[in-house]
């Protein structure tokens, strides 16, 4: 029986040493993808980036990773709310009266000379976009956190899998010969 424990103390420690390697690997893939997915935009930070960004970001610099995503959609936020009058998506009317005021009633709006329909208000729709360039730099800095939690998880499981496979070797088999430990079994079994 004891043979039994020893090989399933073995097994789980390849196990858990393999899918360690394996979660290490992921994650260094995933951030790699994520940086390149951002590289790729060619989005580089405003001049006002470095104030709206309490320093995290330079003036003209590439965007880059994760964090500095983030930053740059604070940014992009920052001036969606300057367009806007600090106006958010939800407080502005959907359309334009004739007069230029917000109105979500298409009876009292402008309407377009070429099609008839009322005149859509451009600020809110900006927020449209802006939502969506955010939420995709939000997300790049959540993927990235993600693939830097699966390096760290997959370290600790290597250590663990080798933990199990030194406690599998040394306690259950006696194959790993630890110094002192025959002579503190000796003085246990004589007590």
């Amino acid at each position: 029986m004891r043979q039994v424990f020893a090989y399933g103390g073995i097994a789980a420690s390849v196990i858990l040493i393999a899918f360690g390697i394996g979660a290490i690997v992921i994650g260094i893939n995933g951030r790699s993808e994520v940086r390149d997915a951002i590289a790729e935009q060619n989005i580089t930070a405003t001049p006002d980036a470095p104030e709206l960004s309490n320093g995290e970001l330079k003036a003209g610099q590439p965007i880059k990773n994760g964090s500095e995503a983030k930053a740059f959609a604070n940014v992009m936020e920052h001036h969606a709310l300057e367009a806007t009058g600090g106006k958010r998506y939800a407080e502005m009317g959907r359309f334009l009266t004739a007069a230029g005021k917000e109105t979500n009633d298409e009876n009292l709006a402008a309407k377009d000379p070429k099609t008839g329909q009322p005149v859509e208000n451009g600020l809110r729709n900006l927020w449209v976009t802006e939502t969506a360039l955010t939420t995709a730099l939000n997300t790049s800095y959540f993927a990235e956190q993600v693939a830097v939690f699966s390096i760290v998880m997959g370290i600790a499981m290597v250590f663990t899998g080798i933990g199990f496979l030194v406690l599998t070797l040394g306690g259950a088999l006696g194959l790993v010969k630890v110094p002192g430990r025959k002579q503190k079994l000796e003085a246990s079994a004589a007590t």
